[in-house]
């Protein structure tokens, strides 16, 4: 970074900053609560799932990007595995 200039903030301000071993156990929970909510539709033995969109529509689906489009995900960490995934059932 130069000096004299000002950074460049990505994140919205008042957002709260972690480093170190919190911020890792963050991210773990986070990437364990996007695990938690496709779990079950995984494996032969997969579920079903009714979701309510935003629209009040009801969705019953197996596919986990179609759970994860369905999430109002906040958490930055949690948000790149709902990018990785969407992204990955395009391809």
């Amino acid at each position: 970074m130069l000096t004299g200039q000002t950074p460049i903030l990505v994140l919205k301000e008042g957002t709260k900053r972690e480093r170190g071993r919190g911020a890792l156990s963050n991210n773990i929970q986070a990437a364990k609560a996007i695990a938690d909510a496709v779990r079950s539709t995984l494996g032969p033995r997969g579920l079903d799932k009714m979701l309510v969109d935003s629209m009040g529509d009801v969705v019953v689906t197996n596919d986990g990007v179609t759970i994860l489009k369905e999430m109002d995900v906040e958490h930055p960490a949690a948000k790149m595995l709902v990018e990785v995934a969407k992204t990955q059932d395009q391809e």
